[in-house]
């Protein structure tokens, strides 16, 4: 194990230093990233289908422990889009209280998960599949801000996506074309504000025009306030869920998916920083920060985080260079949440609603979308059945069964990465060509001896393949010699098919040699007993060795036949 593995990243930081420079610099893109966050907090609450303030309490609690104990040296955390539809079916289903539970169940199965290492794997995700779901996270939250977005008047949507469109299209008479006018202008001042400055975010001066708008004018549109009430201006005191049996029979679904959802995007998050900064994060140490983020989410009543991209990306952009910044942003929401939220009330639902489109659009990653389908068929068919899935159904449904057409994939490429062949091809090709060698110094193989080589791991997804290639063969050869110098390791299923095809064939008097294994190959032969079957003569280092003895056993077997 890494010394530093598991130490958080600000806890090195600490010990080797921080420049005042680099700290002025951490302060000021903290207050930045904190600004940006406010807002974004509130409406990933709202259209989570909980109250504002949640957002802001996890935006706080788990922004301050993802920075002070994260892996990352510039990871920003707190509530983010993705969750928005785990949240929300999450809610509709076993209320705000289920929530706060499978959130707080999810903070120990993320910790569980960076104890057992498996931040080193979640980064390997395959792409298509993440595309797939974030593009159809994208497409759920545009769809779910129509509501706000046109000012209509419903009083309930449906969860499902296409029977929430039928009843936009049922009430799109009622549109309020002020709160329109208010989204459309949120949209083009988010998209565009950047050409006046990049020091001031559009949604902020967005949200203050808005607010401004509303306040002043007595704009008759959907307020914080006239929804949700006053937004509190204090944390509540941590409470521990009260958690029983049935309740983690409920909902240790929903937990999975939420620590699985919470894992992948903040190691995606990690490693994007890294690029940006040119340094390494602790993979492992970043998910036992975002566990414990949950876990306190949870215990003061805020909903799951994770590291948030482009929060991140902002902290960079403004100097960020150290956990201090995410520190500071979190302790900047707090300022405002405390001295802010008889404000923040008045903020008009749908500059909220125009604000997630902008983050839909963001987030759908649709250039990288439309090349996809260009590329291999099997990588279109994990991209789009995890999007339809997502959009269609459910978002834990496909990441289920994405991460198994996944995996289908990754066992048909790599059983295509193992070769199987028969010694004669080798050297039939050298008779042809001088480029194409088998061995320089291999001599040639006497009648009655067959040779073939394995190049590539033998594991359960080639196993099968080198089973039927050798049992089903026509030949009946009196002497086998498997070479196994270019199998990198071999798994159960790989040992067992061997062991099979071993008693298969010498039950019909054929004898096998193995040349060549590894020295982690032939501890999994010899584990699984093989070498008692094939006798400790018949296996070899080297396949010099190995075609000697193959011609003192058909000396041996000629000379028991006269």
């Amino acid at each position: 194990m890494k010394s530093s593995e598991f130490v958080p990243m600000f806890v090195s930081l600490i010990k080797s230093g921080i420049s005042r420079k680099q700290l002025s610099n951490d302060v000021i893109a903290g207050i930045i990233v904190g600004i940006v966050a406010l807002p974004l907090a509130i409406a990933f609450a709202i259209a989570s289908g909980v109250s504002p303030e949640k957002g802001l309490i996890t935006a706080i609690i788990a922004g301050i422990i993802i920075s002070a104990l994260g892996g990352s040296r510039v990871q920003i955390g707190g509530p983010t889009g993705a969750f928005i539809v785990i949240v929300y079916a999450i809610v509709q289903e076993h209320g705000v209280g289920g929530l706060t539970i499978a959130t707080f169940m999810a903070g120990f199965l993320i910790i569980a998960m960076g104890l057992a290492k498996l931040g080193n794997y979640l980064k390997f995700i395959p792409y298509p599949l993440i595309v797939g779901f974030t593009s159809g996270i994208a497409v759920i939250i545009f769809s779910s801000q129509m509501k706000d977005f046109f000012g209509l008047n419903i009083d309930s949507l449906p969860a499902d996506f296409t029977e929430k469109w039928v009843v936009y299209f049922e009430n799109f008479s009622g549109v309020n074309w002020i709160a329109f006018a208010i989204a459309l202008g949120t949209v083009l001042i988010s998209f565009n504000f950047y050409r006046i400055t990049t020091k001031i975010p559009g949604s902020i001066v967005a949200i203050i025009l808005s607010t401004l708008l509303v306040y002043f004018l007595k704009l008759p549109v959907e307020t914080i306030e006239s929804q949700f009430g006053e937004i509190p201006n204090k944390l509540s005191m941590p409470v521990i869920p009260d958690i029983n049996l049935s309740t983690i029979k409920a909902l240790i679904g929903p937990a999975i998916a939420i620590a699985l959802l919470g894992g992948i995007e903040s190691l995606l998050s990690a490693v994007v920083a890294d690029g940006m900064i040119g340094s390494r994060h602790r993979s492992n140490m970043e998910l036992v920060a975002q566990g414990t983020a949950n876990i306190f989410s949870g215990l003061f009543g805020g909903i799951p985080a994770t590291g948030a991209i482009a929060r991140t990306a902002t902290n960079i952009k403004n100097g960020g260079r150290t956990p201090i910044a995410g520190i500071v942003h979190a302790l900047i929401l707090l300022l405002l949440m405390l001295l802010l939220a008889p404000i923040a009330k008045l903020i008009p639902l749908a500059c909220l609603a125009g604000i997630l489109v902008v983050v839909s659009w963001h987030m759908g990653e649709w250039r990288n979308f439309v090349s996809m389908l260009k590329r291999n068929r099997m990588d279109v068919i994990v991209l789009l059945t995890t999007f339809f899935l997502t959009v269609f159904f459910d978002l834990i449904l496909a990441i289920q069964i994405g991460m198994i057409l996944a995996s289908f994939l990754f066992m048909k490429r790599m059983s295509e990465a193992t070769s199987i062949k028969n010694a004669k091809e080798f050297l039939s090709e050298r008779e042809e060509t001088e480029e194409v060698l088998f061995e320089e110094e291999l001599p040639d193989i006497p009648e009655g001896i067959t040779m073939y080589e394995i190049n590539g791991p033998l594991f359960f997804g080639a196993a099968q393949k080198f089973r039927e290639l050798i049992t089903d063969t026509h030949q009946k050869p009196t002497i086998l010699i498997i070479r196994m110098r270019n199998v990198p390791f071999i798994d159960a299923t790989g040992v067992n098919r061997l062991k099979e095809m071993c008693q298969i064939l010498k039950s019909k008097g054929t004898t096998i040699i193995i040349s060549g294994a590894n020295h982690e190959v032939r501890k999994e032969l010899l584990d699984s007993s093989i070498y008692k079957l094939l006798d400790k003569h018949n296996i070899h280092g080297h396949i010099n060795e190995a075609i000697t003895r193959a011609k003192e056993i058909l000396a041996e077997k000629e000379i028991a036949g006269k």
